[in-house]
């Protein structure tokens, strides 16, 4: 794509006249470095547990990154007119954009395609039960309705809509969850959000509108921007999740009190671990997979391509293959699966976005009954593949997701022989039964076919007689 654009197009847009040059932006503290240690609640293990019940079930969801940023695809226009590269969603600060300049980006934010209906239709093919969406990013610029702050799309934009709002009824309509993304500790928008010094060098605040970091007080922003915008959030829309991002400076009581806030006014809603100091329902790994998943409930966000707002040129997505062994990687795990889509400034997905989601709803329509629903494998790691299971009160029953198909077709699993009532290859139509016998070494063999039935990923789902009794 050209990075060239008339400046007639930008009205009486200003222009930068100084760039950040770094061609790759650095690390972000995301707010998991107390990923080692237990959450703290303010719940019964009883009440957590039935809050979590639909999102432990769920598996999937789509993660929304939209905001000003998207209008350019994080680029912004320079001196000479050209497009200057802002690295991806955090372009104000990697561009030093001045926040009266960056604010006239919402004079031209008129995303006329977006349609709500479109979006979840297109998350649903994808098999996705959930959707959560950035109401207020770092640029502090609310994608909602905000009675407390004028600085959102429903007053300074031309469109005059509420995408938040619009999400959200659409959601419910169609049986999907809903949950708002809410930067937490950045905004730099406003003059008393600090940072730490990162090691990069970076502060992660406005330090240059804003210099002076000493007077800068978290608790005035906490009390004027942070507690009404999570109420207004609650009260108008009741979201299902609350996920907030980069706590920064905030302090172990705000944390706290935000936690008590959001169960008062929305008892159902769920909240991740980067509302700080070790509170939240659930932890979130960012672009990264654990290797053994956590004991406390767990979710991991990645994107499709290699950013998380729509980024102009960046077309490089992720394989189908990729996605879907993603997810049943993390499903074996415990974990769920946050998968990202930038919508440009006209309120499109991708095409590269969509055409990636609705293979990854092919298969799951072939396949869902081994994510949906599941629980962590029995086994440590498998050479073939993974494994996710299902325990009721009747019984066991193991799903084998086989990456890389045996060779003599002889599928091994350290099973002990004889406790393995059935074995069926699950294909379209009825599942086709597969021959047991007993392997080596007091395991289980499965006859599987000579090649596989899906390149992607193929399903065997082994009956387990009473509890299972595994070797790993």
């Amino acid at each position: 794509m050209k990075r060239f654009l008339s400046l007639a197009c930008f009205g009486a847009l200003p222009l930068l006249g100084q760039t950040n040059t770094a061609k790759t932006a650095a690390p972000i503290d995301t707010g998991d470095a107390h990923a080692a240690q237990a959450l703290r609640t303010t719940d019964t293990p009883a009440e957590l547990s039935a809050r979590l019940a639909w999102w432990r079930d769920a598996r999937f969801g789509m993660f929304i990154h939209w905001g000003l940023y998207s209008q350019w695809g994080c680029h912004y226009p320079g001196p000479d007119g050209r497009l200057q590269d802002g690295l991806g969603e955090h372009m104000m600060m990697r561009l030093k954009i001045p926040r009266a300049a960056y604010a006239k980006i919402a004079d031209l934010f008129n995303p006329v395609k977006f349609d709500a209906e479109t979006w979840v239709a297109t998350a649903q093919a994808a098999g996705m039960k959930y959707i959560v969406i950035t109401s207020k990013h770092h640029d502090g610029f609310a994608m909602f309705d905000s009675p407390s702050n004028d600085y959102n799309i429903v007053k300074r934009t031309p469109w005059h809509r509420d995408p938040v709002k619009e999400l959200a009824e659409a959601c419910r309509r169609h049986g999907l969850r809903f949950g708002v993304y809410y930067s937490l500790g950045r905004d730099w928008d406003d003059p008393d959000v600090p940072t730490d010094l990162k090691p990069d060098g970076w502060r992660r605040s406005n330090t240059w509108d804003f210099p002076d970091e000493d007077k800068k007080d978290f608790t005035k922003y906490f009390e004027r921007k942070v507690k009404p915008q999570l109420r207004e959030l609650l009260t108008q829309y009741h979201p299902d999740i609350l996920w907030f991002d980069t706590p920064e400076r905030i302090k172990p009581a705000q944390s706290g009190e935000l936690m008590i806030l959001i169960h008062a006014l929305q008892p159902g809603c769920i909240v991740n671990q980067r509302v700080g100091n070790r509170y939240g329902d659930y932890r979130v790994a960012e672009q990264e997979i654990p290797a053994g998943g956590w004991s406390d409930a767990w979710e991991s966000c990645m994107t499709l391509n290699h950013h998380w707002g729509y980024y102009l040129g960046d077309e490089d997505f992720k394989p189908v293959t990729t996605v879907v062994r993603n997810l049943i990687d993390i499903a074996s795990k415990g974990g769920n699966f946050l998968l990202n889509v930038g919508p440009t400034g006209e309120g499109v997905f991708p095409a590269g976005s969509v055409e990636r989601l609705r293979a990854t709803g092919e298969w799951l329509a072939r396949n869902g009954e081994a994510i949906y629903g599941t629980t962590a494998s029995p086994f440590g790691k498998l050479e073939w593949g993974r494994c996710t299971q299902r325990v009721t009160a009747t019984g066991t029953t193991l799903y084998l997701h086989i990456f890389d198909w045996p060779k003599g077709g002889r599928l091994f699993i350290p099973v002990q022989p004889g406790n393995v009532a059935s074995a069926a290859l699950l294909v379209d139509g009825p599942a086709r039964s597969l021959r047991v016998v007993d392997g080596p070494g007091q395991g289980t063999m499965i006859l599987v076919p000579e090649s596989a039935p899906n390149k992607i990923s193929s399903t065997v789902v082994v009956q387990i007689k009473g509890p299972a009794t595994v070797r790993d």
